[in-house]
């Protein structure tokens, strides 16, 4: 029996996550720029710290992002009218998915963007 309720865990686990990318834009918008940046990062071939470091940050954004998706689910089921408060726990689960985008984007012109810059350059001579 035990077994089964980890297998129904993960289950559940994966239906959070496919919701938030079928129904939230703004994850769908992460899930794409980060595609790119892994297609980037192959094609400047970085190195296993650098990947650690992207996909960690990626990670990062995804998981802001579904507890922000969960957290607006939970208020909007607390009220339908408008509260204050419920405005600010809003305002303030956004400001985490905006404060973990600005850091990847940070983080991957950090590790991509010299490596880029080389590229490019390289096209040039």
């Amino acid at each position: 029996m035990q077994k089964i309720n980890r297998i129904q865990s993960f289950q559940y686990a994966f239906a959070g996550l496919w919701y938030t990318l079928k129904t939230q834009r703004n994850a769908q918008i992460h899930v794409g720029i980060g595609s790119c940046i892994i297609i980037l990062a192959f094609v400047l071939q970085i190195n296993l710290t650098e990947w650690t470091i992207i996909a960690l940050t990626s990670g990062f954004v995804i998981v802001t992002e579904m507890l922000n998706t969960a957290i607006e689910g939970a208020m909007d089921f607390a009220s339908t009218d408008y509260h204050p408060q419920i405005k600010v726990v809003k305002d303030v689960a956004a400001g985490a998915v905006l404060v973990s985008a600005i850091t990847a984007i940070v983080v991957g012109l950090l590790i991509l963007g010299p490596k880029l810059y080389v590229w490019l350059y390289s096209f040039t001579i």
